[in-house]
């Protein structure tokens, strides 16, 4: 792969008092590059300015920018690029942190710039962890090491490499960025992580209300038990630490046959993701 870029770059990130927009920022102000704050929200500006960083609108610091950050939210991401990227110089980087929009065609799009999307992994619930500071950053970005996966729409090797420069310290400290297309990622988050990951954490929370508050288990003990059995169930399925017991597989087998449609793998394919997608951005709302 081609070498980082030597020197420092010009960066502008737009959002930056928003939730990501402040996480990024705090790890690139320790950098050598400039970066600029731009924030629209009153408390977003108040939340940069507290941090002890300078607000600067996007009109002036975006034509001159090496790289843009687009840190809001994806429903936004369509108007804010419609606004941005006109005023961006030819070879910059328009760096977004989701791919639903850039797989869904909403960012605005010229031919002279480089298109990129990368979104952390976030700390595994398998990373060895050694110091306190490790044990509390549960989402990444402060302490805890993480993988990023990102997706560059040229093939262009310089650009890839100023970006993936970019994408490790904003996301510090990260162990590997991993490239792929922007559709996979997009597979990626949401379906796999989002559709089926976090919607299972959810389920899994409300099961722990149904044994606490219908059947009567103490919190304390029904907790421990699901905390612990988790880790295990991950370890068992994912690093294939030790087998079920028969009993075990007994009960997942009418836990899928219970809980789960049997066509649920209809979510892989590109009709679903598409659906996915476009509820998450409002797509289809009418007015």
């Amino acid at each position: 792969m081609t070498a980082a870029p030597a020197g420092p770059l010009t960066i502008a990130v737009i959002g930056a008092g928003g939730k990501m927009g402040m996480r990024v920022s705090d790890n690139l102000v320790r950098t050598d590059h400039l970066v600029r704050y731009c924030e629209t929200s009153e408390a977003g500006r108040q939340r940069v300015q507290q941090a002890g960083r300078e607000v600067t609108d996007a009109v002036t610091a975006v034509p001159d920018a090496d790289v843009v950050i687009l840190a809001v939210p994806d429903i936004a991401l369509g108007p804010v690029s419609a606004d941005l990227v006109p005023q961006l110089k030819a070879g910059a980087v328009v760096l977004t942190l989701d791919p639903a929009a850039a797989y869904a065609g909403l960012l605005t799009k010229r031919s002279d710039l480089e298109y990129v999307v990368a979104h952390p992994c976030h700390p595994s619930v398998f990373l060895e962890r050694t110091t306190p500071e490790e044990y509390a950053d549960t989402f990444g970005g402060i302490a805890a090491p993480q993988d990023v996966v990102a997706a560059i729409e040229s093939g262009d090797e310089a650009k890839r490499a100023l970006a993936e420069s970019v994408v490790r310290v904003m996301y510090a400290p990260v162990l590997d960025v991993h490239w792929v297309t922007v559709k996979q990622l997009a597979y990626l988050e949401p379906t796999l992580v989002e559709t089926v990951a976090c919607m299972v954490g959810d389920l899994l929370n409300e099961a722990l209300k149904e044994t606490v508050h219908t059947v009567g288990v103490p919190e304390a003990a029904a907790r421990a038990m699901l905390l612990g059995h988790t880790q295990v169930a991950l370890a068992n399925t994912l690093k294939g630490d030790n087998p079920f017991s028969d009993a075990c597989l007994i009960a997942m087998d009418y836990g899928r046959e219970t809980i789960i449609k049997g066509d649920w793998k209809k979510i892989f394919n590109d009709e679903q993701l598409d659906t996915v997608i476009a509820r998450m951005l409002h797509l289809n709302d009418k007015g």
